[in-house]
């Protein structure tokens, strides 16, 4: 009964997580919520999260590990110092030996209960943390991130779930992976709602200001008004957006 009512705590905590992902706007936080929420759900140690660029790589965005304090990207202001992950090799082959790169190329989810003793992929950048740090890098869960047209835009990995009970380090359990791959589905939609908006907002801001450079060149007596009327028009938008009253806030 007990594993029952912890599994209930954690699906509503998961359907908190997904609706404040819904609502942030900023980009930065929204990425830090995603993971730490993934964190949380699954009691992980550490984890990262990448997006995928348009050059085929994987960017970290942001990194953390509890135990030893890092915390790297997002609010932190504090960068990254890996290089992107290439997807593929120089040669044009697919970069399969790296666990993120494969969880994309495969689009799976790659669950491993220990990566000293997982065979096909490269940990030796793993090992070579660990050996810097002290720290023991163990169990992995790789998630790739797909939005609601099937790409895939990011991957979620999750390092070293703490039982709860002992402290131990434990592999992921099936819950725990079915937990992290819906959060990381919602907050691939997330994502995508977010970058869409940030789209059509350019594409307004663009087009306000096209159409003032028109007039302006047009008719120049009136080209101080037609720099005034696109600011303006974006100071009363942004107001719209912030309220949170009245009929206008029925659009937020």
């Amino acid at each position: 009964m007990s594993n029952n009512n912890e599994l209930l705590k954690r699906l509503e905590r998961l359907n908190a997580i997904g609706i404040a992902l819904s609502a942030e706007r900023d980009n930065g936080r929204l990425l830090e919520m995603i993971l730490l929420g993934a964190k949380e759900i699954t009691n992980a140690d550490g984890g990262t999260l990448y997006t995928v660029t348009d050059d085929h790589r994987l960017k970290f965005e942001i990194m953390r590990t509890d135990s030893l304090g890092i915390a790297l990207g997002g609010s932190t202001g504090k960068e990254i110092p890996f290089p992107a992950l290439p997807l593929y090799r120089e040669d044009g082959t697919p970069n399969n030996n790296m666990i993120a790169a494969y969880a994309v190329l495969n689009d799976a989810t790659i669950n491993i209960a220990d990566a000293y003793e997982a065979e096909g992929f490269d940990f030796s950048g793993t090992r070579k943390f660990d050996q810097n740090t002290g720290y023991r890098s163990k169990s992995f869960l790789t998630i790739p991130m797909k939005n609601h047209e099937n790409e895939i835009i990011g991957v979620l990995q999750l390092i070293n779930v703490i039982d709860s009970g002992t402290g131990v380090i434990i592999a992921f359990s099936p819950e725990n992976q079915r937990l992290a791959e819906s959060l990381a589905s919602q907050a691939a939609v997330a994502l995508t709602n977010h970058n869409l908006i940030e789209g059509l907002k350019d594409l307004f801001e663009s087009f306000i200001e096209l159409i003032a450079d028109a007039i302006d060149e047009k008719s120049p007596y009136t080209g101080g008004h037609c720099r005034r009327v696109p600011e303006l028009t974006m100071m009363i938008a942004d107001a719209a957006i912030r309220n949170k009253d009245g009929p206008l806030g029925n659009f937020t």
